[in-house]
Formats: structure tokens, sequence, C-alpha cells
């Protein structure tokens, strides 16, 4: 079946791999000594085998090469990173531990330089070449769903709408008739036809039958070499990452596992975010403040920043700093701006527009408090508010608040008087919390800075 050479795909990106580690020390020896003569001495010889086993059993830590059909680019690159992080981590130990100081650092960075230059390039061009493929019909697998509901009907849609993860969607069976075009007979009939269509995986939404026909169809599966897989109960297909831990025996469903809760993810992010608003505050906030600050106080009265407490990661209070754009109010913490709010200075205007108020909040990044990106925090009292009538509100709350967001960047930024409006800003940063990704971020900023010197017509 086209499904079969699935397993050849690992198989293709290790030799990949290991055949772009060789090319870039090879390559090095011409960047850094314009010549490969230093093959001739051991120590270069052995630190090519010490490369290879390198590669190798940091590849099986991190169990790089599980990757699926449906894997994000994103997630793919992001992982790589992570492998040669870890692969350049045994390497220096094992010439400290060694005591070879003979090989020249230069040609090790080289090296370093082109293994993540050829390999991410190799990553998304396999990725792609995969893609183009199964959208013209190769590497398919043949896939049909038991038991129809929302949820069953969503994984169908997402079938028939990417193509380019090669699920070939041949229909559904029910006890319930549907007028479908797609409809292929009751439940009863599922293990005939995949015998006679030779089906790769079923997707079964359990709710739909009774125990005996799990049963049965696990038993079927078992015994027919065929992947059977259960789609949640629709009130829980909107939890995107669901995964499964063993305690002893019992299988436990773990509903909102989010990439943030890796330590290496969270180290990351957070020196990201030390060096990023390192540079802010000393090259930009440095004399914007001082000239900032001037304008205001000639404007209005009152101080040069806006402190106000705000809820932040596992749902804590701190302080949050924007530069003042209002008059001195008291319903600062409890009503939101609106469209012409008299509260607003003439200088608060520009400085809301351009998202310029929002710049003292990389001290809050800078200690601790915020991240450049994540959920935009709210006032305590409309947190509140909003937690009571909208559901998974709260899970924004798993990760720090932004900056900048990908609810700011999708157009839901400035008033939400609406309940509808709060509920679309809330799925993107849910859908932020759970996908994040390094390269998230940065697509996240560049759209930031480009809506700053566009301007954004839901700031005010």
């Amino acid at each position: 079946m086209p499904a079969q050479n699935e397993k050849y795909i690992k198989i293709i990106n290790t030799l990949g791999d290991l055949a772009l580690l060789n090319l870039a020390a090879f390559a090095s020896n011409f960047t850094r000594f314009g010549n490969t003569e230093h093959y001739k001495y051991p120590n270069y010889l052995n630190l090519i085998i010490y490369f290879n086993l390198a590669w190798i059993v940091s590849a099986s830590i991190l169990n790089i090469y599980n990757i699926k059909r449906t894997t994000r680019i994103t997630y793919i690159v992001s992982n790589l990173i992570k492998h040669i992080v870890l692969f350049i981590l045994i390497i220096e130990a094992s010439l400290n531990i060694t005591q070879e100081y003979s090989i020249s650092r230069t040609y090790l960075t080289h090296t370093y330089l082109l293994m993540v230059l050829f390999m991410t390039l190799w990553r998304i061009g396999l990725t792609f070449l995969l893609q183009h493929h199964r959208i013209r019909g190769g590497n398919y697998k043949k896939v049909v769903i038991v038991g129809f509901n929302k949820a069953s009907n969503q994984l169908r849609k997402y079938f028939e709408n990417n193509p380019e993860y090669g699920y070939r969607y041949l229909g559904f069976f029910d006890d319930n008739t549907r007028n479908n075009s797609k409809f292929l007979g009751s439940i009863s009939a599922v293990q005939s036809f995949v015998k006679e269509y030779e089906v790769d995986e079923i997707y079964c939404s359990a709710f739909n039958l009774t125990s005996t026909q799990v049963t049965q169809l696990i038993d079927f599966a078992e015994d027919n070499f065929v992947r059977l897989k259960f789609i949640p109960e629709s009130n829980l297909i909107q939890s995107r990452k669901l995964s499964v831990d063993f305690y002893d025996l019992l299988p436990v469903m773990n509903l909102r596992p989010i990439p943030l809760d890796d330590v290496f993810n969270k180290f990351a992010k957070r020196s990201f975010d030390i060096v990023f608003s390192s540079l802010v505050i000393l090259f930009l906030l440095s004399w914007v403040i001082p000239l900032i600050g001037i304008i205001i106080k000639i404007d209005s009265p009152g101080p040069i920043f806006f402190r106000q407490m705000r809820n932040g990661r596992n749902n804590k209070a701190f302080a949050c700093f924007k530069f003042r754009s209002m008059y001195i109010n008291d319903d600062a913490d409890t009503k939101q701006a609106t469209k012409g709010d008299g509260r607003i200075t003439k200088i608060g205007a520009f400085l809301r527009k351009s998202s310029l108020d929002e710049l003292p909040q990389f001290f809050n990044v800078l200690i601790g408090d915020m991240s450049v990106v994540g959920p935009r925090p709210h006032p305590i009292k409309l947190n509140e508010n909003y937690r009571r009538i909208i559901d998974r509100y709260m899970s924004r709350h798993l990760i720090k608040p932004g900056v900048t967001g990908l609810a700011q960047v999708m157009g839901y930024r400035g008033e939400t008087s609406e309940p509808h409006q709060m509920k679309n800003r809330i799925k993107f940063d849910v859908f932020y919390v759970e996908n994040w990704t390094f390269l998230f971020d940065i697509k996240i900023i560049l759209i930031t800075i480009f809506n700053a010197f566009k301007g954004d017509k839901n700031a005010y």
C-alpha cells in the first residue's frame, strides 16, 4: 500500500542528517584552512567519528525522528535546533573530558554554523517535497470514520481540506443513516469494507458506539494490523493538544500539555526575553523615556508612567507599566478605553495609536513578570468579569502575559465591549499557549513592528 513507504521517511531523514553533518565538517576545512589536509591527522579523523556518534546519541535521547504527517514545519525546525544544541554540548563535553585542545575552535564554529544552515534547509525542503508528493497522490493513507458527530465531522473537514498530509478520506460508518454521499454503511459493515479496500486507519468516535462495538473494533484492528484511533467527545475536541501518560498500566489523558512546560523551551523563551528587552531598554527607552516624559508633562499634569495591577502567569497579580495616556481619573482600573474616550490626552491618543504607550512594559519583561510575546494582560477587574462568562478564559494564564500577542496581530486589540470580541481574542490566546514555538514568537514580533508603522484602526 502507498502508506507502507512511511517507514522509509525516517530512514531518509536519518541518513540525510548524517550526510549533511559530515558534509558540514568537510566543508569547514575549506572555510577554515582552505584545504582538506587536516584529515590526515588522527585527532580530526577521531572528531568525525565523535560527530556521528554524538548525533545518533542525541537523536535517540530527543526522539528527534518521530515526525508525523501533521507535524508543523515550525515544530520540526525548533526540534532540530534543540537537537543541534544537545549535539554541540555532547561534542564540547567529550573534547573537555579527553582534553583534546588541538582542534581548532574556529573549525568547530564553522562546522556548527554550516550544520544549522544545511540541516534547516534540508528539513524544510524535505517537508515541502513530501507535502507536494502527497497532494499529487503519493504516500497517502486510506482512512474511514466510525461514528459520526460534530467532532468526527470536524475531522472529516480536516482530511478533505489538507491534502498535503496525505489522508485519503473514504467515508464514514454510523448506525443512523445519514443523507451524505460519504456514508458507507452501518457499523457492522466496517470490517468487510476495511479488508476489501485495504484501509490503513480507522478513526472511531467511541461515544457513538456501544461498549461491545468498541471492543469488537479493537479486536479486529489488532488482528488485521489496522491502526485504530479514537476521537474525543465534541466538547473536548477544542483542546488541540492531548497526550496520554501511563501510571503503571493505567492510561491517563492529559488534556492540555503546553510547549512552555518544557524546561528547554522555557529557558529559550526567557533568554530571548532578557536579551530582547535589554536591547530595547538600552538603545530605545534610554532616550525615548526622557523625550516622551517631557511631552507628557507639558500636555497634562500627572506622572509620566501609569502603573496598574494586572493578572499574570497562574493569575498572579503584578504591576504593569505604561506611559500615561489619560488624564488622572477614578475609572482607570475598571473601565476600558473606548473610541473618542474623553479621558485620553492629546499626546495619549498618539501614544496609544502608535503603541508607544506599551514600551515601558519591557521593564516588566526584564524583571520576569511578562514576556515579549504572550496573551495581553487585562486589568484585574475586567479579568474577574470575563472569567465568569467565557469558557477556557483562564487558560491564557498558563504562561506569562506579553507586550504583544497573537490576538493583537490578528486584529483583536483595543476595546472589547462585546463578549464575542473577547471570545475571539481568547481563542487566539489559547491557540498560542498550546502551539508556542520560538519561530512563532519571531513572526508575531515582526508583524507587530509592521503594524506599528502601518497603524492599527483598533488602537485608540
